[in-house]
């Protein structure tokens, strides 16, 4: 049954299928990535509060150095799965080598830049005598597992476009398992402290990033892509991701300016805030799972030149945000007396943090249609508007998060105002995917 045959129903029940078969796995890949921290932490605190410190200062400083090159996988998402559409299915892969070459030079850049700056970068945080030399030592060996990661990024986007995010799934799973063994192994076995859980978490990215390159070969072999690296095609991978980029430091930015005026506002405050914080980016993660269903399915249409099932999908994945949305909402709500206790027992904290909490529970549905169109315009390759729509949010949201204290508005406001910049986000996202012009058909845009 074709898609313009297909009963609206029967069309629905397609889209679903697909959504949750991507959906659901890259969930779990998504929640994996961040237990590689609270492992680490698990094992590391039992060293000493310095050690403990130092570890957190570093990790800081690894989670924005990596996260800001998360374009690898976005770009690479969307360009492979154009080609897929378009039935080309070694033009895909070696799309998708251009991008895993670019994350190679990519991390060798930031280990020449890391190494020698590690002592500046980590006083420049204001880590404690006591913490610092733990955080150097941790953030030097980390340093070293920063072009695995970068592969992971990008295999992960090959695969993705191959509608394929079952296999990152198992790797992530098996990389905190031996991310975990590996650390306790060279942190208590060998007696090696904090240096042990850094290179403990250092081979188990390698690992992970060889498995990546496992598969990734395989399919450039069966397929007959060229695995040797292209100028021309790095050099597209590395256009096509500066506008993503410029999305990504954006919105990096808006966070640090939130947590920056929570900070102003007083110690039970910026406690609050870390709390709710938390609960924010953890509840992204089910909706950020819609969205990379919505880069892979969405490239596949725009690629097999089938706008109307690009437009069906788009608009049932905007359900599936809303209702999601809805869902988390509610659990938020009715999760509140469970949740706070533990993080903190400072009744002071528990109610700065309750109203925000509801803020962010009745902020939810605009979430999940944020995420998904997200995911929809970087499907479509639509990276330069993405740029602008974001730094369009951010000036909107800079003023008025820092009027916060100067109004002496509490961490209520503050979070007002990041709903307020989801609001901006989910009109300037809506009026693209509304004017149609997101559409480009064909193996590249």
């Amino acid at each position: 049954m074709t898609q313009a045959s297909a009963t609206p129903k029967a069309t629905r029940r397609q889209h679903d299928r697909e959504i949750v078969a991507l959906a659901v796995p890259a969930f779990g890949a998504l929640v994996a990535e961040p237990l590689f921290v609270m492992a680490d932490s698990a094992i590391v605190g039992h060293l000493g509060t310095a050690q403990l410190a130092g570890l957190g200062i570093a990790s800081a400083l690894l989670t924005t150095a990596v996260s800001v090159f998360v374009f690898l996988a976005y770009a690479t998402t969307a360009a492979v799965a154009r080609r897929v559409g378009a039935g080309d299915l070694q033009a895909a892969i070696r799309q998708g080598m251009d991008g895993i070459w670019l994350a190679l030079l990519l991390g060798g850049a930031v280990i020449a830049a890391a190494l020698p700056t590690a002592p500046s970068i980590v006083e420049l945080f204001g880590a404690s005598d006591t913490a610092a030399p733990y955080a150097i030592i941790y953030l030097r060996i980390s340093a070293l597992g920063i072009p695995a990661m970068l592969v992971v990024l990008a295999s992960t986007g090959v695969l993705r476009g191959l509608q394929d995010t079952r296999t990152p799934l198992y790797v992530a799973i098996a990389g905190f398992i031996a991310n975990a063994v590996l650390n306790a192994g060279l942190v208590y076995g060998a007696d090696l402290g904090i240096a042990g859980s850094a290179w403990g978490t250092v081979i188990a990215q390698w690992g992970m990033a060889a498995a990546y390159l496992v598969v990734v070969v395989r399919g450039a072999r069966k397929h007959g892509a060229s695995l040797r690296p292209d100028a021309a095609g790095i050099r597209a991978s590395a256009q096509a991701g500066v506008p993503l980029l410029v999305r990504t430091l954006s919105l990096r930015a808006i966070l640090m300016i939130a947590t920056a005026v929570a900070a102003r506002l007083g110690d039970a405050d910026i406690a609050a805030h870390q709390i709710v914080l938390s609960l924010w980016s953890l509840l992204a993660f089910a909706l950020d799972a819609i969205a990379i269903a919505g880069q892979a399915i969405i490239g596949r249409y725009l690629g097999a030149g089938d706008t109307q099932g690009a437009r069906q999908a788009c608009r049932r994945m905007v359900e599936w945000g809303i209702a999601v949305g809805v869902a988390l909402g509610v659990l938020v709500v009715l999760s509140r007396p469970l949740f706070l206790p533990l993080f903190t027992s400072d009744s002071t904290v528990k109610d700065t943090a309750l109203p925000a909490l509801v803020i962010v529970a009745l902020s939810q549905p605009i979430c999940g249609v944020v995420f998904v169109l997200d995911g929809v315009l970087m499907g479509a390759g639509d990276g330069p508007y993405l740029a602008w729509a974001m730094v369009i949010t951010l000036a909107v949201f800079a003023p008025a998060a820092l009027l916060v204290p100067a109004l002496d508005g509490g961490l209520t406001a503050l979070w007002a105002a990041m709903t307020l910049m989801m609001v901006i986000r989910m009109l300037t996202l809506w009026l693209r995917t509304r004017s149609g012009r997101w559409i480009v058909t064909g193996a590249t845009r």
